[in-house]
């Protein structure tokens, strides 16, 4: 959201609530409380004292390059000492990303069809060469927005975290190969779903739900009924839903019995699903949901845990947060370290005082967190919506030519 800033009487105010104007002792000229600071009860209090009915405050975060223009020489100096470079992070063409995603429609809109097999690893085949074509041992999930069709876009993101997980799980290139595709068809068994079940906005009754539970055995039947997918791509697509401590589905496996390839794709599924934004939820900041990952031990393996914690890239170096404890926004800072398994703890440099604030290793900030600036107006996080996957795109080629000047994404 944009910045807004309104008039409101001192009797009203908060603690937390950031002033829009600069207060100024009128006897002496001396600046009281600048603009821009979050009001605390005794700044509250001093206002009151000196008779002032109303002041201005702002609501919303302001934009990235207005902080960085208005930077103290602290700040400056003290960001340019601390900032170490993240680690290489997977680049991916949106070219490459439109094309799989438009595959990926393809094979759900034609699972009957005798080429399925062949179209997904030609679907798959740009995805694996780019997540596997450098030393990348990251992604910023952000950037992968193949498509505004969930499903679609959804299974891109999935196959893609999937493979990264699995590279940092130390699968080797043949099994990566074929968890790229077990990621990208993990949901194919919702093709056999009704598109009023599919797309319904508001709470699924119980016998919908339980249908919509039935999706991986579905897809796993699809895969079977093939003949040309292995057993551990099919098992991928059966058991993504799958949990640890016996309760998740078609099935109820216990942990003995849940693929490695079910267990990486688990961790995915659950992280991309928390962050989309849908029409019957909003999403949960990328911050909140690494930490529901990392809260969901009984349900999902540890290792594929810390695998995932080690491959996702929340705050990337250089980018500006708001530093907060929960309650109200301290300052807002920029990120200049990231730490290998724990994304959501960086070091940061407060704009205004230029304090050094490493969220991992100093105990006095473990109250402390960050997220995210809110985007702007105009370009606020888009409902992803769920299409009729029965639609027929044209069929995936084997040799699409990759564009020169085809834009990356980091």
């Amino acid at each position: 959201m944009a910045v807004k800033r309104k008039l409101i009487s001192t009797r009203t105010l908060e603690s937390g609530m950031r002033i829009d104007q600069t207060i100024t002792d009128s006897r002496t000229g001396k600046e009281m409380i600048v603009k821009g600071t979050y009001l605390d009860d005794f700044q509250i209090g001093y206002l009151r004292s000196k008779g002032i009915a109303s002041i201005y405050v702002s609501e919303g975060d302001p934009d990235p390059d207005e902080l960085e223009f208005h930077m103290s020489a602290k700040a400056i100096e003290n960001i340019a000492k601390e900032t170490k470079a993240d680690a290489p992070k997977v680049e991916i063409s949106r070219e490459v990303l439109k094309q799989v995603g438009e595959g990926v429609q393809y094979m759900f809109s034609n699972t009957d069809s005798e080429n399925f097999a062949e179209a997904s690893q030609n679907v798959s085949r740009e995805l694996v060469k780019a997540v596997l074509s450098n030393d990348a041992v990251a992604m910023d999930i952000t950037m992968l927005k193949s498509s505004d069709d969930y499903t679609f876009r959804h299974s891109v993101e999935v196959a893609t975290m999937s493979m990264l997980l699995g590279k940092n799980y130390g699968l080797t290139r043949a099994e990566l190969e074929e968890l790229c595709i077990a990621g990208l068809l993990h949901d194919i068994g919702k093709s056999r779903i009704p598109n009023e079940v599919l797309n319904k906005a508001g709470r699924l009754t119980d016998e919908e739900f339980a249908l919509m539970k039935q999706h991986s055995l579905f897809g796993f039947q699809i895969l079977k009924e093939k003949q040309n997918f292995s057993e551990a791509i099919m098992l991928g697509v059966l058991q993504h839903h799958e949990k640890l401590n016996g309760r998740g589905y078609p099935v109820g496996s216990p942990a003995e019995k849940i693929h490695k390839f079910a267990r990486i794709i688990a961790v995915a599924d659950i992280y991309d699903a928390l962050v989309t934004k849908r029409p019957y939820k909003d999403p949960f900041s990328q911050r909140v949901a690494v930490e529901m990952i990392m809260a969901m031990t009984d349900e999902l393996e540890m290792e594929a845990i810390k695998t995932f914690m080690r491959s996702v890239n929340i705050f990337a170096v250089g980018s500006m947060v708001k530093l907060h404890n929960g309650e109200k926004i301290i300052e807002y800072a920029k990120v200049v370290q990231n730490f290998d398994g724990y994304p959501n703890r960086p070091k940061v440099v407060g704009v205004d005082t230029g304090q050094v604030y490493d969220l991992l290793n100093d105990s006095h900030y473990l109250s402390l967190a960050v997220d995210k600036l809110q985007a702007k107006e105009g370009e606020e996080e888009k409902v992803e919506k769920t299409v009729d996957p029965h639609a027929q795109p044209a069929p995936p080629s084997p040799d699409t030519p990759r564009p020169a000047d085809e834009e990356p994404v980091q």
